[in-house]
């Protein structure tokens, strides 16, 4: 489970980034780390839409506290 939730990490932080219109730098064990959620995703056909649903409520949710707390136009 701790790939999924690692996945959902992921997909939210890409999420904020094109949102605000920023480039991630790759690291070295960017490839590696990917590799730990084959395993989900080849398990379950359906994880890469579980796991982006649930960061695109997360991501949601931060626009939305941003936006109360006015740091966001």
């Amino acid at each position: 489970m701790r790939a999924l939730e690692e996945l959902v990490a992921e997909l939210g932080a890409a999420f904020l980034c094109a949102d605000l219109q920023l480039t991630p730098k790759t690291r070295d064990d960017h490839a590696a780390y990917v590799a730990s959620w084959l395993k989900v995703l080849k398990d379950d056909t359906r994880a890469i839409f579980t796991a982006a649903s649930h960061a695109g409520r997360a991501v949601a949710f931060l626009h939305a506290q941003a936006k109360a707390k006015g740091l966001a136009a």
